[in-house]
């Protein structure tokens, strides 16, 4: 079976792996939003941020890239991702049905959000995310990088996400 890999926040413009394919996908079921608080990436535990994840909502759907892993590199990847995306337990490992631009429905590995986690804040208005995000800095650098970079990219993909967009715009108000 060919290993694909969900990617609808940091993983769309820097995977950490070479995909041999990225096709738009769809993800049915979840919804992409601020509602995970980042301890250690793009936070401290003192100054928490925030970072994307996928909640479960009934009707909702979420856009994002469908990256196809080269047979030989799966193990590695997937120890890899295992490494990054798992480092607190926040995020659920699940391989998830995905329907891909050009018709094709496969299978993925996508980390969803824990709802029961304690990083877990989903429904905090946009405003609060703003402020969040504009000030807080983890090991991986500002968040304000991380939400730009993947605005940038889903912007460039084609796949608008009208909130994200709008952070965007505040964010840069609040950070000057």
């Amino acid at each position: 079976m060919t290993m694909w890999v969900f990617g609808y926040g940091s993983l769309v413009w820097n995977p950490g792996f070479e995909p041999v394919e990225k096709v738009i996908a769809t993800l049915p079921g979840y919804a992409r939003s601020f509602c995970m608080r980042s301890i250690h990436h793009r936070g401290t535990e003192e100054a928490p941020g925030l970072v994307l994840a996928l909640d479960a909502h009934d009707g909702a759907a979420c856009t994002g890239v469908a990256l196809r892993v080269a047979e030989d590199q799966e193990a590695a990847v997937l120890d890899y991702l295992r490494e990054r995306e798992l480092i607190s337990s926040a995020y659920i490992e699940e391989v998830l049905p995905l329907e891909l631009m050009d018709g094709r429905r496969v299978e993925a590995v996508t980390y969803v959000v824990d709802p029961d986690h304690v990083q877990y804040c989903g429904g905090e208005p946009l405003e609060t995310q703003a402020q969040i995000i504009a000030q807080a800095v983890g090991g991986r650098g500002p968040n304000t990088e991380y939400l730009y970079n993947t605005v940038a990219h889903l912007v460039e993909l084609g796949i608008g996400d009208e909130d994200l967009e709008w952070l965007v715009g505040r964010v840069r108000e609040i950070a000057g």
